[in-house]
């Protein structure tokens, strides 16, 4: 491969690379060990959430090598850094899980003023879990300068009688063992093989949706999110995500130009098809807001609810990642959908190609039972859906996947906080035909919306999982099953119907009909209104005050800033 011969007067490393006046700016890439050559090449950001936190992002650190071998093949000059994580499985049922969604619009930050502080001209990022994946896809569309993202791998299934586990078959256990179905021998040894290996959840819960959106959209290299981290396959891909950037770069194909409604539309339909998290649900309209696209919870619910259900994966089904990527990965998803007319064909992609072109060759497996063909579809509709009515005016959203009953009507009863719930449950303080109503956890209101994946574990592992349904102004884990319905609208703070329920109150929840509503007249919903007041929050100062000030509704994905649609000037063209 010739060296390209760059002219860098329209580049952002020139106010750090070019001309007499700029070099104090280079002495300190001399002092790097950069040659001259080096410094004149384009400067590509390589951006991960390496850390120690967890297994989601522990492989993160040798992918990021590989990446900065393939931009250097491609003579382009890696520049790594690394920016935070908050890991949803440490940060579950206790006060952490605050930090969770504020993590992903700090990652955004940060990404961002790393990259814009530096004047790096194109950028590699890195991301496992949970929120860094759609805050890294943020970042790349905020600052618009030629990009690929790639994802960090799921983790392998562990082994625990036989059978396949995740993390959240640990969750579950725990209620197994509070209800006095599980020994503390058993807990202990499945605790200890259900994560054997570095990588993100297992099963379509967050990380792998967004993952499987990252190819879907166009923002990552087609085949680049199916294998678990700890192959070596992984690394491969990551040599190949740095020589794309480089001809992103040279054909200024930027993620804007990627990432419009056709191909979040694309986004949708995949999360839809295999059943993927409600999150998604947040975090699609977030990314459509750093582009100035608006791209709401109802838009996102709307094509999810007329997508047909075609992946069999946990946690409503059978299989976890490494399943998919046995029988061809996130490609046959894609292709399935492709063939049966679901998807936007002509949009184009980090490969310089349309999604169509992109997976032209790809052939279904016809002797694998993870993922089926369109004609032959789980259910006909998708495997997540949005409610309306008035108990969510700005809507709800419910992941229908291995549901077998699409209705609930039942009585609420009202906690105002999740440590209240989960204390109930452990102390079986509800019964069948309860709607356990979980408020005040809202973006603003919590401050940060936090998942409620140790309550919903322990009611299944109690065997209550189809007796119960369970309303929240906050957020459900892409791990929780059963009949949870989350993002509920306007949140309690905000004085939305939620934080109007009392004990005893009807709902009546259909999943079919798309609804959620309180059987209470609208003179009853007005005197509440009326005799309601404002709840104030123990986070008064630091991070989640300040998120708490700044962020929106749950519907338009909970973002921090007005976004691409109020820009004057974008990072690339500075």
């Amino acid at each position: 491969m010739a060296e390209h011969i760059w002219d860098k007067s329209r580049l952002p490393s020139r106010h750090v690379s070019v001309g007499p006046e700029r070099a104090p700016h280079r002495s300190y890439y001399y002092a790097m060990g950069m040659t001259e050559e080096e410094i004149a090449r384009p400067l590509v950001g390589v951006a991960t959430c390496w850390n120690e936190a967890a297994p989601c992002n522990i492989a993160l650190n040798r992918q990021a090598q590989s990446v900065k071998e393939g931009v250097k093949a491609a003579f382009g000059t890696p520049r790594e850094f690394t920016t935070i994580t908050v890991t949803d499985g440490l940060a579950m049922g206790h006060q952490g899980m605050k930090s969770s969604l504020a993590s992903r619009d700090a990652i955004a930050d940060t990404v961002e003023l790393t990259m814009r502080g530096h004047s790096y001209d194109a950028m590699v990022t890195l991301a496992g879990c949970d929120k860094s994946l759609p805050g890294m896809m943020m970042a790349m569309l905020r600052l618009n300068v030629p990009s690929v993202f790639m994802y960090g791998g799921s983790i392998l299934p562990g082994k625990f009688k036989g059978r396949d586990v995740t993390v959240v078959d640990v969750f579950e256990a725990v209620g197994q063992h509070a209800a006095g179905n599980m020994s503390d021998e058993d807990l202990h040894a499945l605790e200890c093989v259900a994560c054997p290996s570095a990588g993100a959840c297992g099963g379509q819960f967050t990380a792998n949706t967004m993952a499987t959106v990252s190819e879907a959209i166009g923002l990552a290299l087609p085949g680049s999110a199916g294998a678990p981290a700890p192959y070596e396959d992984r690394d491969r891909w990551a040599v190949e995500s740095g020589k794309a950037v480089m001809e992103l770069l040279k054909k200024n194909i930027r993620p804007r130009d990627i990432v419009t409604l056709k191909a979040l539309e694309n986004a949708a339909v995949v999360v839809g098809a295999t059943g993927g998290s409600t999150n998604a649900g947040l975090h699609l309209p977030a990314m459509a807001h750093e582009a100035g696209i608006r791209f709401t919870l109802d838009d996102v619910a709307a094509i999810m609810r007329r997508t047909p259900y075609i992946a069999d994966l946990k946690p409503g089904g059978k299989y976890v990642a490494l399943d998919v990527h046995k029988v061809g990965g996130i490609p046959v998803i894609i292709k399935a959908l492709l063939d049966a007319g679901l998807l936007h064909g002509d949009c184009m992609t980090v490969t310089g190609k349309t999604l169509a072109e992109n997976h032209k060759d790809v052939v279904f497996p016809t002797d694998q039972d993870v993922i089926y063909p369109v004609s032959k579809a789980i259910t006909p509709t998708g495997g997540v859906v949005g409610l309306k009515g008035n108990l969510a005016p700005d809507g709800a959203i419910v992941k229908v996947a291995g549901m077998k009953t699409l209705r609930f009507e039942g009585t609420a009863l009202c906690f105002d906080c999740e440590e209240d719930a989960f204390k109930a449950v452990e102390q079986r303080a509800y019964k069948a035909g309860d709607v356990i109503v979980i408020r005040y956890e809202g973006p603003k209101g919590g401050p940060g919306m936090r998942e409620m994946l140790s309550t919903t574990a322990a009611i299944y592992g109690q065997g209550m999982g189809e007796a119960v349904a369970l309303i929240t102004d906050g957020r459900f884990s892409g791990g929780t099953r059963g009949f949870c319905v989350g993002h509920v609208g306007p949140e309690a703070a905000v004085g939305g119907p939620i934080g109007l329920l009392k004990n005893g109150d009807k709902i009546i929840i259909d999943a079919t009909k798309g609804t959620i509503d309180v059987d209470i007249s609208d003179e009853e919903m007005a005197k509440r209104r009326a005799e309601w007041k404002p709840r104030g929050t123990d986070y008064n100062a630091g991070a989640l005050w300040k998120y708490a000030q700044l962020v929106g509704p749950a519907y338009l994905g909970a973002v921090t800033h007005p976004g691409g649609e109020a820009e004057t000037h974008c990072y690339a063209d500075i």
